[in-house]
């Protein structure tokens, strides 16, 4: 049947899939497309009510099947594919249609798909989704951008499916052109943070403590009920308990410690080097996924250096440090990234609310946390501030749990214990809070090889000195 459908959706992976029932279950109806007839299949049958939910491989039916203006997402996976996806819509679709890129596009990519379709009358913005496919299927966090009128013809439909905190959707139009795709993007750069000093504390506590997987499940789950209540605090407690099918252990030692990644860590710590934007915690999580995929060497080095034998520390005391120095450094690791947004609005003309990125953010998604709560009124009540460091409301949360954050920083360097995101977040703290800054001496190396000019404390101007003379 033509035009009667409420919403497309091409590419019918897991999260395509979940995402499309979920459309379904909240009273749209919806039409899937994909080239494999077997996941066409799949969502038909999952799907149950063809009235409801149906799917075709062929683009010109799918296309035929949507109700005007079409909207249509997609969910394949970024770069090539999505041009190539655009393309074989196109000679389908009519002027005012909408195309929604739901998949991790680079943010320039996105800029340059939509000025080409805008040349041809069809809408396209990206629209970044966060909460993995359990998250798709039940109420995903939604970060659109592009354009304010396209947006409102799918508004009804992403508020409907997005999650929920306290009865408000996650999902909010957050600005022009790619500002969707680049939000879940550094959204995408702290939950390489989070998940880094997330797997720091628990190598100190295992080293140091000597937890048992038990004792660490219960730790982490007592974490996940308090200040430190976090999606990825909760999945860190159920894994410690997940026993192992294949041999009588625990899986979490059994899993390879190589980490692998997509690129968009590395996208925000590229990015925000270009901004002149610190973000050294998300910069540091990004090379240890790549230190750790050296297994080989690793393994080498290892054997020709000694180690320090970990000092006897009291369990209680190193748990209790280890949380206030976990919730230190999460604080610091969405100061960097919301940091980074605020530039970013700027630079690229987003006019981004950051604290209805928080508020968004506070369900959904894979960074959700109740964190983000205390983010979202600290932008409340000052939505020009520069960082969270200088929020009044933060200040007395960092000052509790710097100390333990030293401690710890000191101890796993005194005992051979990486904590790289861990140092990285105690460096940018000190030196955020620091109104000296040992970079005079750079700039006068600067100026003596390079005659690159100086500024100066006393006086405005900028000087040179003739240094050899």
């Amino acid at each position: 049947m033509a035009n009667t459908y409420d919403f497309g959706l091409v590419g019918l992976g897991v999260m395509g899939r979940n995402f499309i029932l979920n459309v379904a279950d909240n009273g749209f109806t919806a039409f899937g497309n994909d080239l494999d007839q077997e996941k066409v299949n799949a969502l038909i049958e999952e799907g149950g009510d063809k009235s409801k939910v149906n799917a075709d491989v062929d683009a010109a039916k799918f296309v035929a099947s949507l109700s005007a203006p079409r909207k249509i997402m997609l969910l394949v996976p970024a770069g090539k594919v999505v041009d190539i996806v655009i393309e074989s819509l196109l000679p389908y679709l009519d002027e005012g249609d909408i195309i929604i890129d739901g998949g991790n596009s680079f943010f320039t990519d996105t800029d340059r798909r939509e000025a080409y379709l805008k040349e041809k009358g069809i809408n396209f913005f990206g629209a970044g989704v966060s909460g993995g496919a359990k998250g798709a299927r039940k109420g995903p966090s939604i970060m659109p951008g592009g354009s304010r009128e396209a947006y409102q013809f799918v508004k009804p439909i992403f508020e409907a499916v997005s999650a929920k905190y306290k009865g408000e959707p996650c999902v909010t139009y957050l600005g022009p052109k790619s500002a969707g795709n680049y939000v879940k993007m550094v959204h995408n750069g702290i939950e390489y943070g989070l998940m880094q000093l997330t797997s720091e504390i628990y190598d100190l506590l295992k080293k140091a403590g000597n937890l048992s997987n038990q004792e660490l499940h219960k730790t982490f789950d007592t974490w996940s009920k308090g200040r430190l209540q976090s999606f990825l605090v909760e999945i860190t407690a159920t894994i410690f308990d997940q026993k192992d099918d294949l041999t009588d252990g625990d899986l979490v030692d059994m899993i390879l410690d190589k980490a692998k990644q997509k690129g968009t860590g590395k996208w925000t710590s590229q990015n925000a080097m270009d901004l002149g934007i610190p973000v050294p915690t998300i910069d540091i999580a990004v090379s240890m996924r790549e230190i750790s995929a050296l297994k080989d060497e690793r393994i080498k080095a290892d054997a020709l250096y000694d180690r320090p034998t970990p000092e006897n520390v009291v369990k209680d005391s190193l748990v209790k440090k280890a949380e206030a120095a976990l919730y230190f450094a999460f604080i610091i690791t969405y100061a960097q990234g919301m940091h980074q947004l605020a530039d970013a609005s700027k630079e690229y003309g987003y006019e981004l609310e950051l604290g209805e990125i928080a508020k968004i953010w506070r369900a959904g998604c894979i960074i959700r946390a109740a964190l983000l709560a205390d983010i979202t009124e600290a932008f409340k009540a000052d939505a020009e501030l520069p960082n969270l460091l200088v929020s009044p409301s933060f200040v007395s949360k960092v000052k509790e749990t710097v100390d333990s954050a030293r401690e710890l920083v000191a101890y796993g360097a005194n005992n051979g214990i990486p904590l790289p995101g861990l140092s990285n977040a105690l460096t940018y703290f000190d030196a955020y809070t620091s109104n000296r800054l040992p970079l005079n001496l750079i700039q006068a190396q600067r100026d003596f090889f390079g005659s690159h000019t100086y500024e100066r404390l006393d006086r405005d101007g900028i000087f040179h000195t003739e240094w050899e003379s």
